[in-house]
């Protein structure tokens, strides 16, 4: 929205600078986005005066004028009638800029050298066409920038508006505005119109069909229009906030619109079938040609403005070709309407119309003012267009307005503005912008009885009313407080907490953590090899999925793993280190809400390390993601996990003889292995690939949730070695609990170091080597002392595994 200031003094008083204004302005609410002087195009223009004045060598209607502009002197080829020596005229100047767009250059016109350019009114923008050149007083001083000569200085005000404040999409809501900041009062435009003889009735009608989408619709009939351009003021006033003038009868209804925010249109009554006026509705597959030339299609739920026979304008946006004021147009029909919002945006947006009328509709207009704009452009087409008025006028108003009231607490308002601001000064806040503002019917000194204006179409609560009285008396006023925050914080939940720890641990480790989507390809079970019994088939199909690939819910992290490396794969890269921390999803026997678990999963492929200058790159193993799992299992203090071989015929989409179940506490946590050939020959995958999967409501309840600290010992310790030749059946991690399980109070640690098969060893058997560190917390321990706990410890592990020592 723009505004001059020379047009808003027309209403009110303004004592404040600019500078001022447009600061108060911002703090109300009205954002002032842009602060420019009209006349400042004309800075390059200068105060000329004609030295002489020659006729055109090689042109009969051309002169050639010497012209002093203070600091030189110029030549300039000039046609207009009244250059003589001694006059005073504007000498644009090259590279002068004119209103109109026009830069002026040096150049040669019929064989002459012209420097620039004397002009008249019409061409600055300063007044009507007078014949010839703008003729200057002769006491301004010759050289003198225009401007500043002639006292020239408009300042124009952008405002960035917020959708809610309709009311001030016209400078008569921006003079409200002003008012209250100033002080002052709004002054109103009179209104004096003089009614011919005959009834407006007696030549024309309005019939509403579509009243829940025209609540009011007013009209009014001149005739004895005389179609012409516009006096200069009026031009004047529409291109300082950048319309463009067209006619004195269109241009009124734009200044109109302008002052009042009311959008007004013009039909020519000559052209309207049957002389009547028609609100309805489009009907289907019915089309329109606007004021643009373009025919559009409507929608059946479009509302039209129609005359005995025809669409002639699309109701709140744009008029039609078949109506539209002409040169020879001598009798109009003013259109004036309150129009549904929500029809009016809906309509806009289908036709991809955006004007100065539907910008206004679309925010809601004073419903009480449609008669009073249609009025005002009565009086100015009486005046400027020498119309003649049809008495009366027509307003069809079926839906009538009624004010809102609002109750509005005083005590309320400042507890929530956190201000204390009394009643008698919140009623002088609401008054300045005329809001109606009375005591309350029970004599309350906390409550106010308020009604809210019908122009405020976003005052509908007492917190709107709270919001204006905060604006209004000023949000920088408002004091900064910070609310009280107690030391104290609450712990964070223990699911929050988990997944925490084991990011960070993961992350330690090397991985990155993936996201990804809970949705996944109905055919993922199927690349896994799952079972037909496996209950990860019981998957949960979406009623709306994204896309074909999305139309379940995962009841697994692998296959989304797997997903991920295969994208990174196709990128070249091939060393990856991914865990996942997500739900999955699969139904129950009995129906109801789908079984939701929460799991972590982890992925290996590519390099153990980073390869660098002094060692090769090494590919990963098994024995790489056990340890990963191990390590984090570790650091979250989980005890005695334990990795047990997993049936071959139960190797679905791992390795079999590369898997292992890993349990806890007696507790099945989840597995860990390398993926199979098969499933990574489905998901299009070449490279050794290796998992883990745990289930974290298991493993949250592995967690120990205390701590226990045992002093570091002060003795040294001391170590001694076994090796054992037993069954190759035997898992390691068996011989390793055992070895743990005993009654040997010195033992600190025991560490596999060794493993060996093949010759000598006979077939079917292995040989291990295991470590066992002893300490002492008392006293440093003595080699008898050592010797005969490690020598019962071997005979123990001999014994219980039926193993053999070597040769």
């Amino acid at each position: 929205m723009k505004v001059s200031l020379s047009w808003l003094k027309e209403y009110v008083s303004i004592p404040l600078p600019e500078k001022e204004l447009a600061d108060a302005l911002t703090m109300a609410g009205l954002e002032i986005e842009a602060v420019e002087n009209r006349f400042a195009n004309l800075a390059t223009n200068r105060v000329g005066r004609i030295i002489s004045v020659t006729a055109h060598p090689n042109a009969d209607r051309l002169r050639v004028c010497r012209v002093d502009v203070g600091d030189r002197e110029l030549t300039i080829v000039c046609g207009a009638p009244n250059a003589e020596p001694d006059l005073l005229v504007p000498v644009a100047m090259p590279g002068a800029e004119l209103p109109n767009g026009v830069t002026i250059k040096e150049t040669v016109i019929r064989g002459q050298r012209s420097e620039g350019m004397l002009c008249g009114a019409p061409e600055l923008g300063l007044g009507p066409d007078s014949g010839g050149l703008m003729r200057l007083d002769a006491h301004l001083a010759v050289g003198a920038s225009l401007p500043e000569a002639l006292g020239l200085s408009d300042t124009v005000f952008e405002i960035g508006l917020t959708p809610n404040r309709a009311d001030c999409l016209s400078v008569l809501g921006v003079a409200r505005e002003v008012a209250a900041i100033a002080k002052s009062r709004v002054q109103y435009p009179r209104i004096d119109l003089v009614d011919a003889d005959a009834d407006i009735f007696q030549h024309t009608s309005v019939h509403i069909e579509a009243p829940e989408h025209c609540p009011r619709y007013a009209a009014r009939l001149l005739e004895g229009i005389t179609v012409a351009p516009s006096p200069f003021w009026l031009q004047d006033r529409l291109s300082s906030i950048g319309l463009r003038p067209v006619n004195n009868v269109v241009d009124i209804t734009n200044f109109v619109m302008m002052e009042m925010g009311q959008p007004l249109h013009a039909f020519d009554f000559d052209h309207l079938a049957d002389h009547r006026i028609v609100v309805r509705t489009a009907k289907t597959g019915e089309t329109f040609t606007t004021l643009d030339g373009k025919t559009r299609r409507l929608e059946p739920d479009m509302l039209m403005i129609c005359d005995g026979q025809k669409p002639v304008a699309i109701a709140g946006v744009m008029g039609g070709l078949n109506s539209e004021i002409e040169v020879g147009t001598t009798r109009v029909l003013l259109e004036s309407a309150c129009f549904d919002p929500i029809s009016i945006r809906r309509t806009a947006k289908r036709l991809g119309l955006a004007t100065d009328a539907s910008h206004r509709f679309e925010r809601g207009v004073d419903p009480l003012a449609t008669v009073r704009a249609l009025d005002r452009a009565a009086e100015l087409m009486q005046n400027i267009a020498g119309g003649r008025l049809i008495s009366g006028h027509i307003d069809e108003n079926p839906g009538p307005f009624k004010a809102r009231q609002i109750e509005l607490s005083v005590s309320a308002t400042n507890r929530l503005l956190g201000t204390t601001i009394d009643r008698q000064e919140m009623i002088a806040l609401l008054s300045a912008v005329e809001i109606e503002v009375r005591t309350h019917p029970d004599g309350s000194d906390d409550r106010l009885h308020v009604t809210a204006p019908s122009y405020r179409v976003d005052i509908q609560r007492p917190e709107d009313l709270m919001e204006e009285v905060a604006r209004l008396w000023g949000y920088q006023r408002i004091p900064t407080t910070f609310p009280s925050i107690t030391g104290q914080t609450a712990p964070l939940p223990s699911r929050f907490a988990l997944r925490s720890v084991i990011r960070n641990l993961m992350t330690g480790l090397g991985f990155s953590e993936a996201v990804n989507y809970s949705f996944e390809h109905p055919n993922a079970c199927d690349r896994l090899q799952l079972g037909l019994d496996d209950p990860r088939r019981g998957t949960i199909q979406i009623l709306n999925p994204l896309s074909e690939d999305q139309a379940v819910l995962r009841s697994t992290l692998v296959s989304g793993l797997l997903q991920t490396m295969y994208r990174n794969a196709s990128q070249q890269i091939r060393d990856l280190r991914l865990f996942e921390i997500g739900t999955t999803f699969r139904t129950r026997k009995g129906g109801g809400l789908p079984r939701e678990t929460e799991m972590l999963a982890a992925l290996w492929t590519g390099a153990r390390d980073l390869p660098g200058w002094q060692q090769p790159s090494e590919a990963c193993d098994f024995y790489d993601i056990k340890g990963a799992l191990e390590a984090l299992l570790a650091g979250m203090d989980v005890k005695a996990a334990r990795f047990t071989t997993q049936p071959d015929e139960a190797c679905r989409y791992t390795r079999p003889g590369h898997t292992a179940l890993v349990s806890a506490g007696g507790t099945l946590l989840g597995l860990v292995g390398e993926i199979h050939p098969k499933t990574l020959q489905l998901m299009g995958l070449k490279q050794p690939t290796f998992i883990f999967e745990a289930d974290l409501e298991v493993l949250s309840a592995l967690i120990p949730k205390r701590k226990s600290f045992s002093p570091l010992s002060k003795f040294p310790s001391t170590s001694r070695d076994i090796t054992l030749i037993l069954d190759e059946e035997i898992e390691s991690g068996r011989v390793i609990e055992a070895a743990c399980e005993g009654d040997e109070h010195f033992i600190e640690s025991v560490q596999l170091f060794d493993v060996f098969t093949g010759d000598p060893i006979a077939p079917g058997k292995k040989s291990i080597s295991i470590r066992i560190t002893y300490r002492s917390s008392g006293g440093t321990l003595e080699d008898e002392v050592i010797n005969g706990i490690h020598t019962s410890l071997s005979q123990r592990l001999i014994r219980g595994f039926k193993a053999d020592l070597p040769g």
